[in-house]
């Protein structure tokens, strides 16, 4: 019966290959069209086309991600999925493509996607307007980025997704977000003009933007222009490396991910990773075959890593152990790349798809554990001089004020077992991040450092990265072990957690699929292998892209002549 269905699935997917690669683009900008169109008279509805948007595009990216997995026949699953929106060929028209690692990152931001927009619709969707369509525009441009095959579109797709995030950092209100919302998008308006300078450099150089185009041309120039080529791509890396947090140009990542409210940090979660991302497509497909920039993106890592690390180990707030979590991953994947081993890289892909689930489930924790510990405060933190939205000035809940339109308590309905519900996620989250066995994030660090030990050409740069990474789990358990401590071991008298379904069945969620990561660790890993080993080989992605054939125009209908 299942293989019945499966192969239903196959001939259903082969049939609407390769639109279906648009679909997670088009499907959360018609969403958002829709939403803008209703108002913001209409929050219920708009919520629940938001919840059933994102369960559409986590199938949609999960239907991709089979069919660059199933066995590869020439023209059916298994092949690259190449889209051309305007039916020119490549390199002259616009290309989308779905490989193995792009479908794996878009299906990884429906995930995070899916259980954000669940959990939004408790209450945060309306401390502010428009919440929903900037979720649903941050998602296009994050998956047209992860989908699009040309580098002006990466620019294209990034200022989307940018344009979103910036009304969402400032959803909720405060001087805090204002002021950290300044620095995010200073820092993002300076990247963006390093790309585009970045982008027009590598045009003039080799008159053509079009990715696996410019993997063959870069491959192919004099030295003399193969310097500037490089210059581009060194330019190029800086706005990367701003995007993904990487040291020194990670001053506003903290503070920024501290501010916005729990949501919007679990999906900033995913905005680093598009750094990561990037760098890892463009070096793969420009720079790899001579190993330029190997060691600048080692080094880079690993101050990233370290200096993460002793961050951590000095902080004692929620907020920014989780920041300071993602700094961390983000050091470890940018020394992976570096690195440049096939067994790293996999691992890395493991790993990364770990801690991002897992810093996105801490992030919607901490709204509910802090809500707990602080009766309220940590809705919106007051400011002298600056009205909290939802607290009178002593900081305590403001009983005129609710946002639930049913008249239900602003803080929902308790469940049984609140503060065990609680404990669990948190020691299951300090596991994850930390890289304990025996859940998936142990099993991506271990996958890294069986790589590093196995190839000792690596070094002393693979023994640093190993130290390193041992290091910064340690400071991590601390840092964890230590807020535990307090926020669960000193229990507020007579006071019991009160949560609503919709805010511990995201959590349950994102879990739920690193548990699935670890049980399932075996196609994982065959996947993020098969995915090293064609980021290796840049020539499967070029051949797709540059083969891709145009679609006929359709038949004219001639009329009988008398």
């Amino acid at each position: 019966m299942m293989d019945q269905l499966f192969r239903l699935l196959d001939r259903l997917l082969e049939a609407t290959m390769p639109h279906l690669v648009a679909a997670p683009i088009l499907l959360p900008l018609l969403t958002a069209a829709l939403m803008l169109m209703l108002g913001e008279q209409r929050r219920q509805l708009k919520a629940i086309l938001s919840v059933v948007s994102g369960l559409a595009g986590l199938l949609v990216a999960l239907a991709l991600l089979r069919w660059v997995n199933a066995p590869d026949t020439g023209t059916g699953p298994g092949s690259v999925g190449v889209y051309l929106p305007g039916n020119w060929p490549a390199p002259f028209g616009i290309v989308l493509v779905a490989d193995r690692l792009s479908s794996m990152m878009v299906a990884l931001t429906g995930v995070v996607a899916f259980a954000v927009s669940l959990y939004s619709t408790s209450r945060w969707d309306r401390a502010g307007v428009h919440f929903h369509p900037l979720l649903q525009l941050q998602l296009m441009g994050l998956n047209g980025a992860f989908l699009t095959g040309d580098l002006f579109n990466l620019f294209v797709f990034f200022e989307v997704m940018l344009a979103a995030s910036y009304g969402l950092l400032l959803h909720g209100s405060g001087k805090h977000r204002v002021r950290a919302g300044l620095h995010y998008i200073a820092i993002n308006l300076a990247a963006s003009a390093l790309f585009l300078v970045g982008a027009a450099l590598m045009y003039g150089v080799t008159g053509t933007l079009n990715m696996a185009d410019l993997s063959a041309r870069i491959a192919e120039l004099p030295p003399g222009d193969l310097g500037l080529a490089r210059a581009a791509g060194a330019i190029l890396a800086v706005a990367f490396f701003a995007k993904a947090g990487a040291w020194p140009l990670n001053f506003w990542l903290v503070p920024a991910y501290t501010a916005a409210v729990s949501p919007v940090g679990a999906v900033f979660t995913l905005l680093t990773k598009l750094g990561v991302y990037t760098l890892l497509r463009v070096w793969s497909l420009f720079y790899a075959f001579d190993g330029f920039g190997e060691n600048v993106l080692t080094g880079i890592g690993l101050s990233t890593l370290f200096l993460a690390a002793w961050g951590l180990i000095g902080t004692q707030r929620l907020s920014n152990i989780a920041g300071f979590s993602v700094l961390i991953s983000a050091g470890t994947l940018i020394a992976a790349i570096g690195l440049g081993l096939p067994g790293i890289w996999a691992g890395a892909l493991y790993y990364m798809l770990s801690s991002t689930l897992a810093a996105a489930a801490f992030f919607l924790l901490i709204d509910m554990i802090e809500r707990w510990r602080n009766a309220g405060a940590s809705i919106a933190a007051y400011e002298s001089g600056d009205a909290a939205p939802f607290l009178a000035e002593d900081l305590r809940p403001m009983t005129e004020v609710n946002l639930d339109d049913d008249a239900q308590a602003l803080y929902g309905r308790a469940i049984p077992a609140g503060v065990a519900f609680l404990g669990l996620a948190f020691t299951a989250s300090a596991v994850l991040l930390a890289g304990l066995p025996p859940l998936s994030g142990f099993l991506g660090k271990f996958a890294m450092l069986s790589a590093v030990m196995a190839a000792p050409w690596v070094y002393p740069s693979g023994w640093i990265f190993v130290a390193l990474m041992l290091v910064a789990g340690f400071f991590m358990l601390v840092a964890f072990s230590r807020a535990g401590i307090r926020h669960f071991w000193t229990l507020p008298e007579g006071t019991q957690p009160t949560l609503r379904a919709l805010e511990v069945g995201p959590v349950v969620l994102l879990l739920g699929v690193c548990l699935a990561l670890t049980v399932g660790a075996g196609r994982v890993m065959e996947h993020a292998r098969a995915t090293a080993k064609d980021l290796r080989s840049p020539e499967v992605y070029r051949d797709a892209v540059m083969s891709a054939e145009q679609k006929p125009a359709p038949a004219k209908a001639t009329e009988d002549k008398p």
